[in-house]
């Protein structure tokens, strides 16, 4: 049975016409991060639904906690909660803190993982494997987030087109600006039930 060669990569072709020096890079590249990436991110693919329900009760608990972020002002807690936010989403999703979090309509995959950072799926360029043109070794986030929303409750949001990235919104709190749009949508709710009730 004939030897079968691997696929020669466009990163392996750059590594190698590199200039050969002493000098070693920190392990910060982006690959290198979504590579070590790809386990959590693969498991919270797969346990959407999971995390569907978990997200869902959580957004309830932050909204209840509402009275609070506003008395203190949410200037003020952007900070704390957005170092909180960024961690943990950035261990269970790879997340880029684009400020614009839709990962519930995304099968819990995040967009911003794609290195075009597509919005509304996949380009044209997804491997027979399922794999990124661009990264070979990644399995591309819109295949795996239509996987994530066959999973889900809500999976159909999945075909809800999104917005472009509002870049004004990145490194903010998504878990946060969510928060006071569904205060105020609860308010406008009540203000429109009792017309007469004091504001």
């Amino acid at each position: 049975m004939p030897e079968t060669t691997p696929a020669i990569t466009q990163a392996t072709l750059v590594k190698k016409a590199a200039p050969k020096s002493d000098y070693k890079p920190a392990d910060v590249s982006p690959q290198r991060r979504v590579q070590r990436s790809f386990a959590v991110r693969l498991w919270s693919v797969r346990h959407s639904r999971l995390l569907e329900w978990f997200y869902a009760r959580f957004a309830d608990m932050f909204l209840a906690f509402h009275p609070l972020w506003k008395g203190i002002g949410y200037s003020r807690v952007e900070g704390p909660v957005k170092f909180v936010e960024k961690r943990v989403k950035g261990f269970m999703f790879d997340c880029r803190m684009c400020g614009q979090c839709i990962l519930s309509s995304t099968g819990m995959s995040c967009p911003m993982n794609c290195p075009k950072q597509l919005r509304n799926g996949p380009c044209g360029g997804v491997r027979a494997n399922g794999n990124c043109e661009v990264e070979p070794d990644m399995p591309c986030v819109w295949v795996k987030a239509w996987e994530g929303s066959r999973n889900m409750v809500h999976g159909d949001r999945i075909l809800d087109v999104q917005k472009p990235v509002d870049q004004s919104l990145r490194e903010t709190s998504a878990w946060l600006r969510v928060t006071a749009q569904a205060a105020a949508a609860r308010e406008a709710a009540r203000n429109a039930a009792n017309p007469g009730a004091p504001v």
